[in-house]
């Protein structure tokens, strides 16, 4: 494997002859990885990391084109893995993803996490067949946010106001200012998202896995009393006793070798240039989104 430093090195060598060798090692990576595993892949990355503060780094409906474009010419009786590093979005692009690409591949479908997939990024793995994952590797909490605001918080927060107002009435002037914060449908809104966020979560499992315990899997990964944090990280350990079916990137020494370098390749043209979003395969598809164009 080659490490992000010689990765780095590797493409400033080269850049004088060749200025988009970044490119070549791209596809020579997703290729290897797609020979690795007899597999068809797509690699989802978003920009978040490198400081890329847009809407545009999180899943979004645009990206339904994004896999179109990958997944065109593709043999599908070979499945597909998609790598992801994102950190979420909206659920309904991501519901609209997932059945796409379930359409398309039916339930043949993994998902590889080089670093990290948060929120509907965890949504799109949890509707996967297996989840590869290494020790550096971290999915997160899929309960949903409005404006930023964790619903579930919300919801406990009004539930505290009203029990604590019918214990003490006085407390209700503190309890209304902190209340109107909150617009009319506010409320209801995030009721209505923990629901959705629920059910997709519970219907993408047990079309991969019936005899999953779904309750444990909503506690770790939606009961906000016990993740504490939307931005908490879970281990490959952690999602495995959750209940997921992980695969350990480390069982594979050649995939993983393979798998990291094409993270480092990622991570190193979204540090270089101005890109918030890339989807590509292995047949040299690629889907580039800049913060003020897209090619």
């Amino acid at each position: 494997m080659a490490s992000w430093s010689q990765i780095l090195g590797d493409v400033q060598a080269h850049m004088a002859e060749v200025p988009n060798y970044i490119n070549t090692l791209r596809l020579k990576y997703l290729q290897e990885v797609s020979s690795i595993t007899g597999r068809n892949i797509i690699a989802y990355y978003s920009g978040w990391l490198n400081g890329k503060a847009t809407q545009q780094i999180e899943i979004n409906d645009n990206d339904k084109n994004a896999f179109m474009n990958a997944v065109y010419g593709m043999n599908r009786k070979k499945g597909l893995d998609i790598i992801l590093h994102t950190p979420g979005g909206n659920i309904a692009a991501t519901e609209s993803i997932v059945s796409y690409l379930k359409k398309l591949f039916k339930n043949d479908i993994r998902a590889i996490i080089p670093q990290i997939s948060m929120s509907a990024g965890t949504m799109i793995a949890l509707a996967c067949k297996e989840i590869i994952m290494g020790k550096q590797s971290s999915l997160g909490p899929i309960d949903p946010q409005q404006g930023g605001v964790p619903c579930q918080m919300v919801v406990d927060e009004f539930k505290r106001a009203v029990s604590e107002v019918s214990k003490n009435p006085a407390s209700l002037g503190l309890w209304q200012t902190i209340i109107s914060k909150y617009h009319p449908t506010f409320l209801t809104s995030c009721e209505d998202a923990i629901k959705w966020s629920e059910k997709l979560a519970e219907v993408w499992l047990k079309d991969v896995n019936p005899n999953i315990d779904i309750a444990k899997i909503k506690n770790t990964f939606i009961n906000h009393k016990s993740s504490f944090s939307h931005n908490r990280h879970f281990s490959q350990d952690d999602c495995r006793e959750a209940g997921l079916n992980i695969t350990d990137l480390e069982k594979d020494q050649s995939l993983q070798d393979a798998v990291l370098s094409l993270h480092h390749c990622y991570m190193i043209i979204m540090d270089q240039r101005n890109i918030t979003k890339m989807v590509e395969n292995q047949l040299g598809s690629s889907y580039i989104q800049t913060s003020v164009e897209r090619k």
